[in-house]
């Protein structure tokens, strides 16, 4: 297999996977105000054909998707890139589905609308931690 392309790579490679097309837009203009590189994709599907492609740190991922549930796409992700750190995130006060995603490899969730200092908060410190896997 070949190597995949790391664009800026001296910035952490976020993946935001969502199917709320106007949340993740925002989010990735936020986020990528404060230097980070931000790739977005849209469904389950969209995401794994990315990471084919590209290597990302983390990747935010929401658990209530059209096309496959986030917790599918977790266990594919983490097969996929064994070091990627997944953050979930849920719209739904779904704390049991998020800890379900825990058990999976996710490193942490925080529900939707999350603040946006402490998303960046827990992307530094799945940063720091992704090499532990």
């Amino acid at each position: 297999m070949g190597r995949k392309s790391n664009a800026r790579a001296n910035h952490i490679r976020i993946l935001l996977i969502d199917d709320e097309v106007a949340y993740v837009n925002v989010l990735s203009n936020r986020l990528s105000k404060r230097n980070f590189y931000v790739a977005k994709a849209f469904s389950g599907t969209e995401a794994i054909q990315i990471l084919r492609k590209q290597d990302f740190d983390i990747a935010v991922l929401d658990l209530k998707m059209e096309d496959m549930d986030g917790i599918e796409v977790l266990k594919i992700l983490k097969k996929m890139d064994p070091q990627i750190a997944v953050i979930m995130l849920t719209g739904h006060g779904s704390a049991k589905a998020a800890r379900e995603g825990i058990e999976y490899g996710a490193l942490d969730y925080l529900t939707k609308p999350c603040e946006l200092d402490e998303l960046i908060a827990k992307i530094h410190y799945a940063y720091r931690k992704r090499d532990n896997y």
